[in-house]
């Protein structure tokens, strides 16, 4: 079944924000849930009393985070203020969850070549980025082939957490897996540019605007791409 109209005017009004496609989703999914709990009512018909209902029982009968918690908060918050344009107050009479986040699992040196040990070709040099440049998965994924410096040991980070670029160092062990691994793009570039339907990697508007055939060149391209061409649900386009 897909979405309501309402939750379709949310994520359409999201786009045309440029938020992140892991904030609508999740945006969405909180919106939904509130919807759900107050018997599908539409959240211009609910207050403050209903929001802090919700929270309660997120706290209290599920369990969740403190994180969680906030999460579903903002995704509310958010419809109300800015999508409906409503005032939402204080929010102060809702049960906190008292969850503690768990203490993250360190592995030590030994461990870590342990693990590395057991992995090889590309799932290798992606864990090994991790590992040795201190990224993020979403950052990770994110990577285009141009944020890799060769010359410098570097890569660039763009839009990490918060928002901020910075530079981490690259381990010069994993540059000739790299360089291998840019040159299995540049094959699967020179394979999707024979087909008539491909309209090049995503890019923002304004960098398509600024830079038009970026999209077809070799820098611009992700460094771990998908294994297959797909359709890009903003722009209906095969990218």
């Amino acid at each position: 079944m897909g979405q309501s109209p309402f939750l379709q005017s949310i994520e359409s009004f999201m786009r045309v924000r440029r938020y992140s496609r892991r904030t609508i989703t999740s945006y969405l999914y909180w919106i939904k849930y509130f919807i759900v709990f107050n018997n599908k009512q539409h959240p211009s018909k609910l207050g403050d009393v209903d929001i802090e209902r919700f929270l309660t029982y997120l706290a209290v009968e599920r369990g969740v985070s403190a994180a969680t918690q906030s999460i579903a908060l903002n995704a509310i918050v958010f419809v109300k203020k800015k999508v409906l344009e409503e005032a939402v107050g204080d929010l102060k009479a809702f049960s906190k969850s008292s969850r503690q986040r768990k203490l993250p699992v360190v592995l030590t040196q030994t461990e870590v070549s342990a693990l590395l040990e057991q992995l090889s070709g590309r799932t290798k040099l992606m864990i090994s980025l991790l590992y040795g440049s201190g990224l993020r998965r979403i950052e990770l994924v994110r990577l285009r082939v141009k944020d890799i410096d060769f010359d410098l040991c570097q890569v660039q980070v763009w839009y990490g957490k918060g928002g901020k670029h910075r530079l981490v160092t690259l381990a010069p062990e994993l540059i000739s897996a790299l360089k291998q691994q840019i040159r299995y793009v540049n094959e699967l570039l020179d394979g999707d540019r024979e087909n008539n339907n491909y309209m090049g990697v995503w890019l923002s508007d304004a960098l398509s605007r600024k830079y038009p055939n970026a999209r077809y060149q070799i820098g611009w391209q992700y460094l771990f791409p998908a294994s297959r061409l797909s359709i890009d649900p903003e722009s209906n386009k095969l990218r």
